[in-house]
This record gives structure tokens, sequence and C-alpha cells, in this order.
């Protein structure tokens, strides 16, 4: 994979980049929480703010991945430290607490202004959400969901974001996944969210769209994100949590866009710098051995389509009990070393 720098050098903006550069001139204002294992917090702020060069997205510096810096750097271990930094000084999602969503958003909004940057947040809360698998969980019904998406899209308010909705809500119906008799109250919830964020002036709103291991069809989400209420939103994601290809998640997306009146879309990169390991879907999703950070997050990518590369799943963090992982959403610090230490950027 080349460089990052000369990536984002020769990449033109995109519609949704040049809305995030003017978000990040001086002249404007503004995953599931980290284990309770993860270290004590220190301000890595300077070594973020660097790092975020060129990215209009904004670098959180009490993330998991930068307390494990600093906690690395405590004890003297500073050659892993600097390799963790990979993960640490780069724009990650904060995925908003199933609780009350608002204090962490406001506190990632005031620190966005303050940088003159982009929040990337992702909604995950929908009601019987992972089906009751790895994830499960969610909102206890459609009300409780209204409640806790208004308290969301309130907390980010004026503040420039990027909102990841609720991944796995429509592939888990196109699979077959989520049952029958909830299609309708999920559909009816998708797109009262997307018009709830959408009336915040400066939210991009990015429904998911699964990826090519999951929807061998692309096609077939077509209908259901229309039905989700793709037509106000600003486009989809694709291979969120995925392990897919930069080249295979531009293929899919291609296809989902050319069905869907060339909606934009974006990717996320945080893992599939090696792409996915051979073997069945069981094999390749939940902590894979071997893989790396893909392309770093960016609004420059190169497709008109593709309005950026995001770190949506939040490298480091476990996407399950498998492999000798810790619960799904918790802070894994030996895999994220892995992860970056394999990658090319």
């Amino acid at each position: 994979m080349p460089n990052a720098a000369a990536v984002r050098r020769r990449r033109p903006a995109t519609a949704l980049g040049l809305l995030l550069l003017l978000a990040a001139a001086p002249a404007c204002t503004g995953g599931p929480a980290p284990g309770a294992g993860s270290p004590a917090a220190s301000s890595t702020a300077p070594a973020a703010d660097a790092a975020a060069g060129e990215s209009p997205f904004w670098v959180d510096p009490k993330s998991a991945a930068a307390r494990q810096v600093a906690a690395w750097e405590a004890a003297g271990r500073n050659s892993d430290a600097q390799v963790l930094r990979r993960i640490a000084d780069r724009p990650m999602a904060l995925w908003g607490p199933g609780g009350d969503p608002g204090p962490e958003i406001r506190r990632a909004g005031a620190g966005a202004k303050a940088a003159g940057r982009t929040m990337v947040l992702t909604a995950h809360n929908i009601p019987y959400r992972d089906c009751g698998q790895r994830a499960a969980g969610g909102a206890k019904d459609a009300r409780a969901y209204r409640s806790w998406i208004g308290a969301f899209a309130g907390a980010i308010g004026d503040g420039k974001a990027v909102v990841i909705l609720e991944p796995d809500a429509v592939p888990h119906i196109v699979d077959g996944c989520t049952r029958a008799d909830h299609h309708a109250e999920r559909y009816r919830l998708l797109s009262e969210a997307v018009d709830r964020l959408k009336r915040n002036r400066n939210t991009k709103v990015y429904l998911d769209a699964g990826d090519p291991a999951r929807i061998p069809h692309p096609a077939d989400l077509v209908a259901p994100l229309r039905k989700a209420g793709l037509e106000h939103a600003d486009g989809f994601a694709v291979n969120v949590s995925g392990f897919q290809s930069e080249a295979a998640a531009r293929a899919y997306g291609a296809e989902i866009s050319q069905g869907t009146g060339n909606k934009h879309f974006v990717i996320d990169t945080g893992r599939n710098g090696d792409g996915p390991l051979p073997g069945g879907l069981g094999q390749t999703r939940c902590n894979p051995p071997g893989r790396s950070l893909g392309v770093p997050p960016t609004d420059r990518t190169g497709d008109p389509l593709v309005d950026a590369y995001l770190w949506i799943k939040r490298p480091g963090e476990s996407d399950g009990p498998c492999r000798g992982g810790p619960a799904a959403g918790t802070w894994w610090p030996d895999y994220a070393l892995g992860l970056a230490r394999r990658a090319r950027d």
C-alpha cells in the first residue's frame, strides 16, 4: 500500500471532503467505550493534533489507544508505544454509549470544535441489535430508541459531524438474521433516525450497507436501503468492522450506488490492510490473526463516489470472545499492537 501522505496528496477531494475542509478552516468555530480495564487517562493531544495532519477528522486524545500509549511510555515500553501511535494518533469513530450518549458526544464535539475538525460518530443502539449474537443489545423498544437517537442528535447540535447509522441493521434484514416481524419497525426507526439527524445543519449521515463477504449480491440492498431512508441520507457505509480489501469494498459500493441513483459511500479501512483471512465467514470476521491497519482516515479517495476512508470500527477493540479475545467492543492491546506492527503506513 502506498505511503498515506502520498495518497492524500494525489487524491482529489470529494464533495464531503470539501465541506469538511471548510469546517476545519481557522475562521470556523467547533465504539463502545473502552473496557473497564483500559489504562488510566492521560492527555496526548499534541501528538494527536500533529498526526491528524491533512485529515479533516478529529483525533480523540482520550481514546483507549491513546491511554495505552501513555501507559506503555510510563512503563518504559517506548518501542511498543511508538508503534501503537499508528492507531492512537489517527481519527476513529466514537460509538455513542447505549445509556445516555450526550456527555461523550458533547465532549467530542467540544474537542473537534477547538481543533477545527469534524467528529466521526457511530449510532449503534437499534432494538434487537445483532440478532442476539456477539454485540447483542440495543434499546429495549421503539420508544426508547426514539428517545436515544434524539439525545444523540441533540448532543451533536450544530457541530460538524459524520454519523454512521446502525451497523448491521439493514444487512441483517437482508440476510435473514433479523426476524421478519421486526422488519417494518426497523425500517421506520431507521428512516426516522435519518430525518432527525439531518435536522442538524452540519451532520452527514451514512446508513450501513454491510460488505461483500456477508451480502454476496449488493443489488439486494438497494430496496432495503431506500426503505431505511437512504433518499434523505448523504449515502451509505461499507465494510464496517470488516476486513474486505479497498478494491473489493469499492466495487461492492459502486454496485449499490448504481442502483440507488449514484448515492455516495464511505469505506471502513481500519483493519483491511491485508484483506480478509482466507476461509469461511466464521473464520474471517472475529479477531482474525495476521491482519493490519488499512489506509488512514482521509477525505481524499480518488473516487468521486467514495466520500471518505474512515476508521469506523476502532482498531484494537475486540470483535468478541473468540481467539482469546475479550468481549465485543473491549480494548485488546495485544491485537492492536499486531495491527499496527503490520501496517504499511
